[in-house]
């Protein structure tokens, strides 16, 4: 008995290790995404969209090709589709309350759009029960075409970030230091997870949509609140947004070029509708508000807090 509470020790040890290195690692390489924006003169809407959001979707990319190739593609499916729940019922819902996010539909009308039809074209591809290469190539395909759109897009001409501008050596370091520490802090994340899971009998999907995936939103949050100081709302929903897509386009289909996986019918039957109804509710929001309001994130957030509720 005293060998096997050791085992499960060393495993939560390792798994709030590697979650701490994976927050540090995302920290570190939006840090350095945003200091090579600032010196672009990108604006803050188009580095919410593109930099922080390819930044903030590390830890998921890291730790979704970890978990395939240890054969555990259901710890990155439920991290995956966790982690856009997450964005919008935990981070962007916190968000709201704290400052209510004013956002006009048409600067992001394409975007919100995308993330809907992509997050339909994941359940469409989810009912035939597999993700191969070939899909994986077409949701490469389309991030490709969305970040040379979203970068010519007219919503791209507000006013530059003000950052102060950093050496190229600094931005090189950061950026580099946190691809390291992500891949670091994803093999040991995920070796505690499926230790863990494996102690208390959890299922690799429920893992993937709890504790991977909230773990894998903490740099959303981060960057959020970064952005809600700087008054910067249109950085803050933007990196929600983009960081969704990236997550679906960028994580499923750069995972499935690699390692092809397989759908669980958990996932379409109760998770994938979720993720699209908290996409609909965003959209919907922002199309008659133009804006997130305080009551909108506090439903987003019991929304969540009972989704959270029915995996237990």
């Amino acid at each position: 008995m005293a060998t096997t509470y050791t085992t499960l020790t060393l495993s939560l040890i390792a798994l709030a290790g590697g979650l701490g290195l994976l927050i540090a690692g995302g920290e570190m390489l939006v840090s350095g995404a945003i200091r090579l924006a600032a010196r672009m003169d990108m604006k803050p809407l188009l580095i919410g969209l593109t930099v922080v959001a390819f930044g903030t979707s590390m830890p998921e990319f890291f730790v979704s090709l970890t978990a395939n190739s240890k054969g555990h593609p259901d710890i990155m499916l439920g991290n995956v589709v966790g982690s856009n729940i997450a964005n919008i019922g935990l981070i962007l819902a916190l968000s709201a309350l704290l400052r209510p996010l004013f956002v006009h539909y048409t600067r992001l009308r394409l975007e919100l759009w995308a993330m809907l039809g992509a997050s339909c074209l994941f359940a469409a591809i989810a009912w035939f029960g597999s993700f191969n290469r070939i899909t994986g190539l077409l949701f490469i395909a389309l991030l490709i075409w969305y970040t040379c759109f979203v970068y010519r897009h007219p919503a791209s001409k507000a006013e530059p970030l003000a950052e102060e501008k950093a050496s190229y050596f600094l931005i090189i370091l950061l950026c580099s230091l946190g691809l390291v520490t992500l891949a670091l802090g994803s093999d040991l994340f995920i070796r505690g997870a499926v230790d863990v899971a494996l102690y208390f009998g959890i299922s690799d999907l429920i893992i993937g949509l709890t504790m991977a995936a909230v773990g894998t939103s903490l740099p959303e949050l981060a960057s959020c609140i970064s952005a809600i100081r700087r008054h910067h709302t249109d950085l803050l929903v933007g990196n929600i947004i983009g960081s969704n897509l990236f997550n679906l386009l960028m994580v499923l289909g750069g995972t499935a070029l690699i390692y092809p996986f397989a759908i669980p019918a958990d996932l379409l039957k109760r998770d994938l509708p979720v993720m699209i109804g908290f996409s609909l509710i965003l959209l919907i929001s922002i199309i008659t508000k133009h804006q997130v309001s305080r009551l909108a994130g506090f439903f987003l957030l019991a929304a969540y807090g009972i989704y959270m509720y029915s995996l237990i």
